[in-house]
């Protein structure tokens, strides 16, 4: 049985869910759904240019889960663009990743709202000197597998 998913963590809730091909009635279209967890990969990756590293980082995943969802997310663009096919967004294993604002100029604090502004202004003064970072740690601990059973001291024997 295989493990369940984790949620990815986004930055970024679309406000516009669906695009269609201009001048093909929707009762002839057929459709491709792209999670909202895709949307967040390709706008990490292709949107803002951040390396794969990264965007695992910010999205709460391993590298190769990074890699795998990236790809499925291509591969469903290309295919609504080639063969003419509605793109709706909608769903996926997701949470809004947890983050804090700061403005630098009045030290006021405050959460994310669930819309990633790219600029925001401060609430408190208004002002933009305002940057963003997380409240809590991306990840528990090493993303990476253990290696096996536990061994004694010298790779031998039980604990």
């Amino acid at each position: 049985m295989p493990r369940p998913t984790k949620p990815r963590w986004v930055e970024f809730l679309p406000s516009v869910t669906y695009f269609k091909p201009a001048g093909v009635p929707m009762a002839e279209l057929e459709e491709v759904t792209l999670g909202v967890d895709e949307v967040e990969a390709i706008r990490l990756k292709d949107y803002l240019g951040l390396d794969q590293e990264e965007c695992a980082t910010r999205m709460n995943l391993a590298q190769s889960t990074f890699q795998r969802i990236l790809t499925q997310a291509r591969a469903k663009i290309a295919s609504a663009l080639v063969d003419g096919k509605a793109l709706r967004i909608e769903g996926g294993n997701y949470l809004v990743s947890p983050f804090t604002f700061e403005c630098k100029d009045c030290s006021y604090e405050w959460q994310n709202t669930g819309q990633h502004l790219d600029t925001p202004a401060c609430p408190n003064c208004g002002g933009f000197n305002v940057e963003f970072f997380r409240k809590v740690p991306v990840s528990g601990g090493s993303l990476r597998h253990g290696r096996g059973r536990r061994r004694a001291r010298h790779g031998r024997g039980k604990p």
